[in-house]
Formats: C-alpha cells, sequence, structure tokens
C-alpha cells in the first residue's frame, strides 16, 4: 500500500486520463453489444476497481472488451434476447476464469512472438487512429458505437464517408484539443511544474467543455449536435440509478445454451487479456512482468461480480492500458482509481460528463494511437529482417482487415511459417573434411522432423560415389522416425555406390531413436557408439 500511495501524484492524473477514455468506450461497447448502455458503465466500474485491485499488473486497465462486442450481441440473441440469462453466462465465465488460472493456462501468453505482440499494438494503434478521425472531423453520422476501438472489417467505412459532412464545430474542438495536448507534452510540461502537474488530457476535456457551453448559449457562431456529445444515462433518483443495475436469472441454469456461451465468453475474454498482458508488458517503462495465472483469476472474479449487478464481460484492455503508460501510470492504483471516479461521476455530475465534446475525446485518442503506431516502430522492425517484420504487417493488416482476434492468428500463423521455413532450411550441415578423399560429415541439428526428410534424401542423393561419409547425431535431441529410416535407407544402399558409411551418436538399428549421450561415459553403450562402417562392412 505504501508503493501504491508513494506514486499517487503519477497515478492520478494517469486514472483521470483513462477514466475520459474510458467512458465514451463503456458506452460505445454497451451500444455495440445490444445491451442497456449503463452495463458498459458497471463493467468499467468493475474492470477498475475489483479487477484493479485483485491484478498483479501494474499498469493494465480492464472493462468492457470491443473485441467481445460481436459475440456478446450474438449470446443475447441466442438466449432469447433475455439479458439476465446472458448474466449469469457470464457468471459461470467468470468461475471458468478463476479455474484457469488455478490450472496454469496464463502460460499461454509466453507462446506468442514479439513480432505478433508489436504488430497487435500498431494495428490497435491505426484503427484508433482511423476510428477517431470521422469524430474529430465531426461526420455526423457517427454514433458513440464508433468509438469501439478493436472492431474489424468495416474499420474504413467511417473514413471512406467522412468527408460528406464535416462539422466545423466538432473540427475546431477537435484542432485546438490536438494543439493543446501535442503543445502541453513537448513545449509546456518540460518548462513549467504546472503544466507537468495537471495531465494534458484534462486541460483538452476542460477546454472542450467549455467550448461545448459557449457553443450552445451561441458564444461560438457553431452548433454540436447530440450525437458529438457524450451520453451517459443521468438517473433522476437514486431509485432510478439503481433500477439501471441487474441480476442473473438463475432460473436460467437449465438452459444449455447458457453454458455453451460461458465457455466462448471465457475463453476469448481470457486469451484477450493475455495477449493484452504481453503488450502492457512491453510497453511498461519499468519492464515489470504480470503473473499471468493470477490475471485469469482476477479477470474470473471481475467478471463474477459484473455479471451478479448487471455489467458487460470485462477483460484487460490495450486502449485504455496504453493510455495509462502514456499519460504517466506508475502503479495499479491508477485502474483502481479509474474506476471510483467512473462510479463517483455517474452517481453526482452526469450532466457535467455529457456536456464533453466527442471531438475532444477524438483528440485524446489520436494521440494514443500514435503513440502506440509509430512510424519508427514499423522502420525499426524493417531493419530487423523479413522474419520479423513479416509476423509484423500480417498481424497489422489482419486487424484493420477483420478483426483483433484474427488478425493475431494470422500474425501467428505467418510467424509460424517462419519458424516452419528455417526448420526446413537448417535441419542438417555438411562439410568436407577432406575434399581429395571426398570425405563427408553430415551434422544434424537438434530437432531434425519428417519435415526436413525432402532436404536430407536430396543431399545424400548428391553424395558421390567411392566417398566416405560420417553421420553425426551427437547434438542431436529429437530426430523423427521417417528421418531414421531415409539414413537406414542410406546406409543399406551405400555399398552398391562404395560409399563408406560412419554413425556418431545415433543408432539406426534400434526400434526407437537412440537418445543423445548425456555424458562422455555414455558413449561406452553399444548402442549410441560411434562406429567406423566401410563399404565392406555394409
Amino acid at each position: 500500500m505504501t508503493e501504491l500511495l508513494k506514486n499517487i501524484k503519477y497515478d492520478l492524473p494517469a486514472s483521470i486520463v483513462v477514466f475520459f477514455v474510458a467512458v465514451p468506450l463503456c458506452l460505445g461497447i454497451a451500444l455495440a453489444s445490444g445491451a442497456p448502455l449503463f452495463s458498459g458503465i458497471i463493467a468499467g466500474i468493475v474492470g477498475g476497481i475489483v479487477v484493479g485491485g485483485a491484478s498483479g499488473s501494474a499498469l493494465g486497465v480492464s472493462g468492457p472488451a470491443a473485441g467481445l462486442a460481436v459475440i456478446v450481441l450474438g449470446a443475447i440473441a441466442t438466449l432469447g434476447g433475455s439479458f439476465e440469462a446472458f448474466l449469469l453466462a457470464v457468471v459461470l465465465a467468470g468461475i471458468l476464469q478463476i479455474a484457469m488460472g488455478y490450472a496454469g493456462l496464463g502460460a499461454i501468453a509466453y507462446y506468442f512472438p514479439s513480432s505478433v505482440i508489436k504488430g497487435m499494438l500498431s494495428g490497435i494503434g491505426l484503427l484508433i487512429i482511423i476510428k477517431q478521425v470521422p469524430h474529430a472531423l465531426g461526420y455526423v453520422g457517427g454514433t458513440q458505437e464508433e468509438l469501439v476501438t478493436t472492431g474489424g472489417g468495416a474499420a474504413l467505412n467511417p473514413v471512406a464517408h467522412m468527408l460528406d459532412s464535416i462539422t466545423p464545430g466538432a473540427l475546431l474542438v477537435s484542432g485546438i484539443a490536438l494543439a493543446l495536448l501535442v503543445s502541453w507534452e513537448n513545449f509546456l510540461a518540460p518548462r513549467a511544474k504546472l503544466f507537468r502537474t495537471v495531465p494534458g488530457p484534462l486541460a483538452a476535456v476542460a477546454v472542450g467543455i467549455l467550448m461545448s457551453g459557449l457553443m450552445a448559449s451561441g458564444a461560438i457562431p457553431f452548433t454540436l449536435a447530440a450525437n458529438q456529445l457524450v451520453a451517459i444515462p443521468v438517473a433522476g433518483s437514486v431509485s432510478e440509478f439503481l433500477a439501471q443495475f441487474a441480476t442473473p436469472d438463475f432460473s436460467a441454469f437449465a438452459n444449455r445454451d447458457v453454458y455453451i456461451v460461458a465457455l466462448v465468453l471465457a475463453l476469448i475474454a481470457s486469451i484477450e487479456t493475455l495477449l493484452c498482458v504481453e503488450a502492457t508488458d512491453r510497453l511498461d517503462p519499468q519492464k515489470r512482468i504480470t503473473p499471468t495465472n493470477r490475471e485469469l483469476k482476477a479477470q474470473g472474479l471481475g467478471n463474477i461480480v459484473s455479471g451478479l449487478i448487471g455489467g458487460l464481460p470485462v477483460t484487460q484492455v490495450i486502449v485504455r492500458s496504453s493510455a495509462n503508460i502514456s499519460f504517466g501510470g506508475r502503479t495499479k492504483m491508477s485502474a483502481i482509481l479509474h474506476g471510483v471516479l467512473i462510479l463517483l461521476c455517474v452517481i453526482a455530475i452526469p450532466g457535467v460528463l455529457n456536456l464533453i465534446p466527442l471531438a475532444t475525446l477524438a483528440a485524446i485518442l489520436l494521440v494514443v494511437g500514435y503513440k502506440l503506431a509509430k512510424p519508427a516502430l514499423f522502420m525499426q522492425m524493417y531493419r530487423h529482417g523479413w522474419e520479423q517484420f513479416t509476423p509484423f504487417v500480417a498481424t497489422v493488416a489482419g486487424i484493420l482487415t477483420f478483426d483483433l482476434l484474427t488478425g493475431i492468428g494470422i500474425g501467428l500463423a505467418v510467424g509460424i511459417a517462419v519458424v516452419l521455413h528455417h526448420n526446413l532450411k537448417n535441419p542438417f550441415s555438411v562439410t568436407m573434411r577432406h575434399p581429395e578423399a571426398l570425405e563427408y560429415r553430415i551434422q544434424l541439428a537438434e530437432e531434425v522432423s519428417f519435415l526436413n526428410k525432402g532436404s536430407i534424401l536430396q543431399q545424400l542423393q548428391e553424395i558421390p560415389e567411392d566417398s566416405h561419409v560420417v553421420i553425426d547425431g551427437s547434438r542431436s535431441k529429437v530426430v523423427d522416425f521417417d528421418v531414421l529410416e531415409i539414413l537406414r535407407d542410406f546406409r543399406n544402399t551405400a555399398p552398391a555406390r562404395r560409399i563408406a558409411v560412419e554413425l556418431q551418436g545415433i543408432s539406426l538399428d534400434a526400434p526407437f531413436q537412440a537418445i543423445r549421450p548425456s555424458s562422455p561415459d555414455a558413449s561406452s553403450d553399444p548402442a549410441s557408439r560411434s562406429t567406423p562402417l566401410t563399404s565392406s562392412k555394409l
């Protein structure tokens, strides 16, 4: 607790920024999910307070996930349109996630290559920019649903139509907000303590509210439409506020579809969380490592609580997490405080929040998107070589074309293809000890799979007659049975080509592959002893 309080001067400003980013996202995701708007707010509160408190992630911020919006929409329809039955599925999904955490399944996150994780960050950054440009320019056809920044195939649609209707008022607001954010970070904050104490996004939001009020009063000769402002449900009384919460329909326990929905939610929410954990840890300036199994348990607890009180499912979300990091968060107190702020503000000042222009929030997210997808990162990945750049670009393209999980799947498939390419390329090395005597040494790699059959067979066929060949498997840990058969056939047919074969560290006569000797003494084992074989012996 002392550590958390010691960094409060960094975490509080960051939590305010994350709060302003999270509120419209919570509403937009709820709208896209076909759920009550307040269910997104509930999930944001739970993701901050409950998951933030239980998580071991220093900088990760949780809340309703855009990647689940389509799944939630379909799940509610599958359950006959019953949101209460869906809430039961959310609770069960949370229980499954806790079980997954205790089963140690959090280690899945470590099997994703860094090129794919960096591609995910850049893809999300570009998607944020694409989604927010229409709001920044005042595309009046936009709704809070378009603030769902991890959507898929229709990512470019808002940009395609934005030039049809640019609103001068929104353009003015976003232009001033962007100029303020850039100057605040690059010129004002480095020169004066006051500007380092107050976060730039908070100043931008304050200016946005001021401009919104001046436009409404006619002091500025422009206007903002209702769908260009934040729209939080406003309760007229305590009873109306409490009525926005909901409880699961426990009679739906008898519905088989509830369990199917719960399993799908648990799996996808866990994968998205683990990927975001990996990405957030990479962005962390202190390079702290999040305990992934604990994170699954924390997310499970969050989903249980969210489902019990009427909220959407939660995951760790890279948009909120990256905003937290970009604006100075140090510990998980920033995530907790952002949840507290959402709770307090929807109770006390929903009317004030509804004065915030979406153009201001778009400007903040444009800065976040740029930091995630800097051109310098693309150049850096290009300089690392095609093995890193290809999965990186494939992930970015997949996210922009389809959706987050599909894009990651495409990048992972390309990364696996690169590994297979290297595996096919380097199953062995060939050296000539005495070229004039046609003496060859074939050194097998640590792992030689059936995928290497073709290259090994081709190399053996190219060995000329009257040669002496040493097949050295002393470094090999795994040699596939198919490869052993090829070597055995080569040894058996070698006498016809007057080729002498010598085996070292490998046996071709045992029913299974011989294990590489762990020490020099093990070479006394007849099954693994290096035995020179002449053509007459073969």
